[in-house]
Parts: C-alpha cells; sequence; structure tokens
C-alpha cells in the first residue's frame, strides 16, 4: 500500500514538473534569423481578389520571410488554414484584451476575423503565414502546438 502511494506521489511529481515547466525557445536557422533582424519596414497587403477583405501587415522582414521561409501557396489546404487562423485569431485577441500578462507593443490591436466567413485562400494563407513569423520571431505561442514551417 506505501508502495502504491509513493508511486502516485512520484507520478504527480513529475507530471506537475512536465506542466510547470516554461516553454522551450523555436528552433531558428540563421537564414531565418537575419530576416528576423531586419529594420526596414515593409508591408504586404494580404487581400483576395474573390473577396472584398484585406488585411496590411507592416512589419519588417515579414515580406521576405514570406518568400524565402513560408512553404508556398497550396502546400496547406484553406480548411487547415481557416482552423489554424481561428484558434490564432481568438488567442491574438484575448492578449490584446489583457495587456498587463502580455505585451501590448507585440498585441496592438485586435484582429477582426470570423471564421463563419469565406475569405479566400489568399488571405488565409499570409494571416496563417504571419501568425508563424509572428510566433518564431517574437518566441510566442498562440496554439498548443510549436510554430513550425
Amino acid at each position: 500500500m506505501k508502495l502504491c502511494i509513493w508511486l502516485a506521489g512520484l507520478l504527480l511529481g513529475c507530471l506537475a514538473g512536465i506542466g510547470c515547466s516554461a516553454p522551450r525557445p523555436v528552433s531558428v536557422e540563421p537564414q531565418e534569423q537575419s530576416l528576423f533582424d531586419q529594420e526596414a519596414a515593409d508591408s504586404v497587403a494580404i487581400a483576395d481578389a474573390g473577396s472584398n477583405y484585406e488585411i496590411v501587415i507592416i512589419e519588417p522582414g515579414f515580406y521576405n520571410w514570406l518568400v524565402s521561409i513560408a512553404k508556398p501557396e497550396g502546400y496547406y489546404s484553406q480548411n487547415f488554414l481557416e482552423n489554424r487562423n481561428a484558434i490564432y485569431v481568438m488567442n491574438w485577441n484575448n492578449r490584446v484584451l489583457d495587456p498587463a500578462r502580455f505585451n501590448p507593443n507585440l498585441y496592438e490591436m485586435q484582429i477582426d476575423y470570423d471564421p463563419a466567413i469565406d475569405y479566400g485562400y489568399e488571405v488565409n494563407y499570409k494571416l496563417y503565414n504571419y501568425f508563424i513569423y509572428f510566433q518564431r520571431k517574437y518566441n510566442q505561442r498562440l496554439g498548443p502546438w510549436m510554430p513550425r514551417i
């Protein structure tokens, strides 16, 4: 009986240690890091020819990262992108509303994204990749998985 209690305590201790560990930094290659270090402002207009929706992202290095590091258009399905974007936007907006816990310089304004609206492939593709870029550059986690390319 004592052995069962001891093993249960050990198991709980191990699980608590795993759950409380700090998030691991994302592994970044030198080529990607050089894009993160860019200071010249560039912008990417996110629009879909078939819809009236547009987003403009002004983030140094994002355009070059998008064309050189990110997976090419067509790699992900639109359904995959929409599902991930819905989670990322929800977490992003929650962080915007909690500036005491999250850096208000990173999370400046909410994103108006409705999962019930079809924004088209290009808008979802570029928005998804911005979230990946942002998470990798600033070592943030907007979802339960590691941001990978």
